[in-house]
């Protein structure tokens, strides 16, 4: 009888050595005559550990890792394939305290399956959720979602159920699925896990909105830059539509639905739902001017449901278990769990998925462990490059739209960076207009221009010229720039500068001045 070892196919393990890591096992196990069976998981977001390796035994899976490849034959010496003691053993994987104080409901079989073994997905629970919809109108797997309190995972949190409804209603003799997978905030990295991990999850979640707003096609528009996202995904699509979950029959016969993967060409602002229909209807990704919404006149003027890869991946589990179970987690208006990804200066970074309302001190300081330098954090940015810096004083904040929103923040797609107090804020809101520069589509002069100027006047207070007059004009730029821009880029850039510039007022202060004060 052959053990059974789990090694990521995770882009992150495979960055630091996943595929040596196998290689070795397989040539070990050779060696010694040990009969093995290797499975290529998704990775459990233990970023640290990885390549984490993990054993089957009798107890359930032990851990190891870090593990490189010549570590390879220490564990085989020491017996870990029945669960030996090692200097790299972790313990059983699902009594770790970073697993078990979790609340994982979207992230549940990421790295505990083979992501494509459609018999491992089944076993785990997959595809129930579709099999529930088939059973109900499609008006009443609406009412689920609206139930559930589901928000778009995306940044802007708009209810989903009224959006799924609003496409519901809509008269038209054909309709589009999309999936927004163009995951380009800075520090986040949950939607390319679902795609290396748990890929059926999302064409189900997808088959399941079809099915209830009455699409029949369907695309996942895909940023370039993930590679080993695509191939996977590529080869989940064929398996699904071998297995007849997609394709001409896939609601019953003659009710089709199917998938296509499209490719960005490496442009942020595609991340913003009417550039990224520009983008597959195959022109430059340019905002569109709203109204007429997506969901009323979308892809090639058809209503389209355009979600999120994480709001489309938390349907599952919505319709398997009905929108009350899922709703019955989370705070106030923020119900339902967020995957969490913990990036930046920080001891332990990965994903966590825990319901709406844990704080940003759990998160960084219980899961992170603090500070990969060791000094005091000073900064956390969440909600991706035009997120809000928050301070240290506001780390028991918990993370929901509504406090973030009454404290000049925002969620966006859970992203959070860790800066300690060796960062200059300054350089960081010039940064935000460096990158607003960089990524604007260039339709809408604030956007456009604004942030031209707005990192020429940084880059003037940075140097200790003209500083309360440049901040002053900076403020009136913010203003502009949220109220005159057409989409959040332009609109929501400010939110990190002001940030910077309320909540850490000190490095703004001309450098003669600042050494005065110390």
């Amino acid at each position: 009888m052959s053990t059974k070892i789990y090694v990521p196919r995770d882009a992150a393990a495979l960055s630091v050595g996943a595929n040596a890591v196998v290689d070795a096992i397989q040539r070990e196990a050779k060696a010694r005559g040990e009969a093995v069976e290797i499975v290529r998981n998704g990775s459990r977001g233990m970023f640290w550990l990885e390549p984490l390796v993990e054993v089957e035994t009798a107890q359930g899976r032990v851990g190891y890792g870090p593990v490189k490849a010549r570590d390879v034959a220490s564990l085989f010496d020491a017996g870990a394939l029945t669960g030996g003691d090692h200097a790299l053993r972790v313990g059983l994987i699902e009594d770790l305290d970073w697993m078990k104080r979790q609340q994982r409901l979207t992230f549940a079989r990421i790295g505990v399956i083979d992501p494509f073994s459609l018999a491992d997905y089944c076993a785990h629970g997959g595809l129930e959720g579709l099999k529930k919809a088939l059973t109900l109108a499609p008006a009443e797997v609406v009412e689920q979602v609206r139930l559930s309190g589901l928000r778009g995972r995306g940044g802007a949190g708009f209810p989903a159920g009224i959006k799924w409804k609003t496409v519901h209603d809509a008269q038209a003799d054909r309709k589009y699925v999309v999936c927004n997978a163009d995951e380009g905030d800075s520090g986040t990295f949950a939607d390319r896990m679902v795609f290396e991990g748990d890929p059926f999850m999302l064409i189900e979640g997808m088959a399941i909105a079809a099915y209830a707003v009455g699409a029949t096609k369907g695309f996942i528009y895909l940023r370039s830059e993930y590679p080993h996202a695509a191939n996977a995904m590529e080869s989940a699509i064929h398996l699904a539509r071998q297995a007849g979950w997609i394709g001409k029959d896939a609601f019953g016969r003659e009710k089709p639905f199917d998938l296509e993967l499209r490719i960005g060409a490496g442009a942020y602002i595609c991340g913003e739902e009417t550039s990224l229909l520009e983008s597959l209807e195959g022109k430059r990704g340019l905002v569109r001017a709203k109204p007429p919404l997506p969901a009323i006149s979308g892809l090639f003027g058809k209503p389209t449901l355009i979600n999120n890869v994480l709001t489309l991946a938390a349907v599952p589990y919505i319709l398997a278990e009905g929108g009350k179970a899922y709703g019955d987690y989370g705070m106030g208006r923020s119900r339902g769990t967020l995957p969490i990804q913990l990036a930046g200066n920080v001891l332990r970074g990965g994903l966590i998925e825990r319901a709406f309302g844990v704080t940003l001190r759990e998160i960084i300081e219980d899961f992170g462990g603090g500070t990969a330098s060791g000094r005091p954090i000073r900064a956390v940015q969440v909600g991706g490059p035009l997120g809000a810096y928050l301070s240290e004083k506001e780390l028991d904040l918990p993370l929901d739209y509504e406090t973030l929103a009454a404290n000049r923040a925002l969620l966006g797609h859970g992203g959070v960076v860790v800066f300690d107090d060796s960062v200059d804020m300054a350089k960081m809101a010039r940064f935000a207009f460096h990158f607003c520069a960089k990524e604007s589509c260039g339709k809408c002069t604030p956007c456009r221009i604004g942030a031209v100027r707005g990192e020429e006047m940084m880059t003037k207070i940075i140097a200790g010229r003209d500083v309360e007059a440049n901040i002053a004009l900076v403020r009136d730029l913010c203003e502009v720039m949220t109220d005159g821009s057409l989409c959040a880029h332009g609109g929501l850039t400010p939110m990190p500068v002001l940030s910077a510039i309320d909540r850490f007022p000190e490095d703004f202060v001309p450098a003669e001045r600042k050494t005065a004060a110390e």
